[in-house]
């Protein structure tokens, strides 16, 4: 591109909205032209992200006094509610919003799940679902993109081609999924103080987390059939990384190995979704600070059972990275730009 895309981040001082600066920083056609947060409104990004201290950047500002003349592309890192409730009155900027207000496609289903009436209801049916590895083709003409949530990238990215083959049951689907506390945002809670999440494991959501809508709305599209799953998360004590292990029925005659089959075809030109090796077990060191996925397939020892077992940086594949993803092909960019740095290890 001869120009670059201006951007607006609503929400930097959030993980999701930090992380999202950090790797726009790095993005060949990226300018960061406005950064809100409105409790540090006032600030600059290096008050409140140390790590920024070197980096020239805008000030934060509160999202109503952003000048949105010129503006391409505005990113949501806010909670839900809030952000809906502000994107809706934005005209002219494409929106990519990280938050959950637009991942549901019925504002009745939101306001069950989410304890609130949906505050743009109106806005659903322009929303694209923004799994980008099954978005492809809609995006160019998007408006509004909705970033699926961390848990649902990495189960969909892992179901989907399974139940597209009918290679897979669509009941009793099992995912038990782990996340680092970042997870859980940087509001302050008694729950996520140092001395409540170090050397223990915590699940949380336990048999109604907002994400199983979401996980079931998507896998039914693709299944074209009612689709439900059994999901429990589970905070562990490590800064950032998800994986989930996913126990699912095989079709009658059916083995792993043609799971594993259906998933090295579906994703052979995926820039970021990767079969491991037949018997290596996916790890979240693997893509810590990537946009990476990595996944496999095992045995269950229960005949007509297999395990699915799939990694991702819940910051980055699960929320901005993945978003920026997004991004690149609305404006017609390489789907790569900005995101091939290699995880980071140790």
């Amino acid at each position: 591109m001869s120009q670059k895309i201006s951007i607006a981040v609503l929400g930097a001082s959030g993980y999701t909205g930090a992380d999202l600066v950090r790797l726009a920083l790095t993005h060949p056609d990226i300018e960061i032209a406005a950064l809100s947060a409105n409790a540090k409104a006032g600030q600059s990004m290096a008050d409140v992200w140390p790590h920024f201290a070197h980096v020239p950047l805008p000030g934060l500002v509160r999202a109503d006094e952003i000048d949105w003349a010129g503006i391409d592309a505005v990113f949501g890192c806010l909670p839900h509610a809030a952000s809906a409730e502000l994107l809706s009155t934005l005209v002219g900027p494409r929106i990519i919003d990280l938050s959950a207000d637009f991942r549901l496609n019925s504002a009745e289903t939101y306001a069950d799940w989410y304890g609130n009436p949906h505050p743009a209801p109106e806005l659903l049916p322009d929303a694209i679902y923004g799994l980008t590895e099954y978005a492809a083709d809609m995006l160019p003409a998007a408006r509004i993109v909705a970033c699926p949530g961390c848990y649902p990238t990495a189960a969909l990215l892992a179901l989907l081609p399974l139940l597209e083959s009918g290679l897979i049951g669509h009941e009793r689907i099992t995912i038990n999924a782990l996340s680092g506390v970042s997870g859980a945002g940087r509001s302050l809670k008694e729950a996520n103080l140092f001395t409540e999440v170090a050397e223990a494991v915590h699940p949380y959501g336990i048999g109604r987390h907002r994400h199983m809508p979401e996980i079931e709305q998507e896998l039914s599209k693709r299944a074209n059939g009612p689709v439900t799953i059994s999901f429990t998360p589970h905070l562990v004590p490590m800064n950032r990384g998800e994986l989930e292990t996913i126990t699912v029925e095989l079709m009658p005659g059916k083995r792993a190995a043609d799971l594993r089959a259906a998933l090295g075809h579906r994703y052979a030109a995926a820039p970021f979704v990767h079969l491991l090796p037949e018997g290596k077990g996916p790890s979240t060191r693997m893509v810590r600070g990537s946009n990476h996925c990595v996944m496999n397939v095992f045995e269950d020892r229960i005949p007509g059972r297999a395990i699915v077992i799939v990694a991702i940086d819940n910051l980055v594949k699960g929320s901005s990275g993945q978003a920026i993803q997004n991004m690149n092909l609305m404006f017609g960019l390489p789907e790569t730009a900005g995101l091939l740095a290699a995880p980071l290890f140790p």
